[in-house]
């Protein structure tokens, strides 16, 4: 008769239930995930969700099964959910990225149809986060909007380059205006000019009192700050001084804002005495009293 170790026995038992509890589990999980996935083709994408999210807590580490929860999420239209659980699951496993990038786009498509930009953009960024660079067709200016609308100009710019660039004609002139607005206020001057005097050319002249006052303000801002990079020994200074000038003649060509055309006339006339043009300089001087129309000079 064979005499086995009380401690050894104890061992070998606790060995067998912690494998049949492994194996329970298993089991359950995999029941879990089957009947979230009847549930799923019976369209009871709660149940179905229920049940995979019952796996994931019973321990199911399988990247397939955040997909069947991310892709019912999709189903229901939540934009959020369905992207987080998309990105854990191609961090896991890179050859779902495919089926993620394409249940994102359609929520993005199904939200555009819906003019939902904020699910729109929330899915399209999820989608770029996962594949930089993909090409999101005829949203691109229903994104660049959106992000307009809510203030955040250097994440409208790309969006709005790229509506420009599939443009089959010229790009409209309010989509012109916008991106001049939106260079504008991250302080890029110079390309903000570049796009107001474009759209200027595209409107009738009564319909150029609003950017004309933006062309001023850029042109008077952008003249000093080129003087003064000029003065400080930065480039050709001669060349930076014809710069500054022609940069704030626009600004008293236009005519606008008024009340910035005295600071103008006044500017231009320190250019030119820089520029040793000094009976040129005097007659700018002199435009100042008539200009100062609020009486500040």
């Amino acid at each position: 008769m064979i005499k086995r170790h009380p401690m050894k026995l104890l061992l070998a038992c606790a060995a067998a239930a912690l494998t049949a509890t492994a194996c329970m589990s298993r089991d359950t999980e995999s029941t879990a995930v089957q009947r979230g996935d009847q549930a799923f083709a019976q369209e009871n994408f709660e149940e179905a969700l229920a049940e995979y999210r019952l796996a994931i807590r019973q321990g199911a580490d399988d990247p397939s099964v955040a997909v069947r929860v991310a892709h019912t999420y999709m189903r229901m239209n939540r934009v959020d959910d369905a992207g987080a659980y998309y990105v854990d699951a191609a961090a896991r496993d890179p050859e779902l990225t495919d089926q993620a990038v394409a249940d994102l786009m359609h929520l993005a498509r199904y939200a555009q149809g819906r003019d939902d930009r904020f699910a729109m953009a929330t899915a399209v960024e999820t989608a770029l986060e996962l594949r930089p660079g993909l090409g999101v067709g005829d949203m691109s200016l229903p994104l660049a909007r959106h992000y307009f609308d809510a203030g955040q100009y250097g994440r409208a710019l790309p969006f709005y380059q790229r509506a420009m660039a599939d443009a089959l004609d010229d790009s409209e002139p309010d989509v012109v205006f916008e991106v001049g607005v939106a260079y504008d206020e991250i302080g890029d001057c110079r390309n903000a000019l570049l796009h107001f005097e474009r759209f200027r050319e595209m409107v009738r002249p009564w319909e150029r009192g609003e950017v004309d006052w933006y062309i001023g303000t850029c042109a008077f801002n952008l003249a000093r700050e080129v003087r003064e990079r000029g003065a400080s020994g930065v480039g050709d200074p001669d060349q930076a001084l014809e710069q500054s000038l022609q940069l704030v003649q626009r600004t008293i060509d236009v005519g606008q804002p008024l009340n910035i055309q005295a600071q103008a006339w006044f500017e231009k006339g320190e250019i030119l005495s820089d520029m040793g043009e000094c009976d040129l300089a005097m007659e700018a001087y002199a435009q100042v009293r008539y200009a100062d129309q609020a009486g500040s000079w």
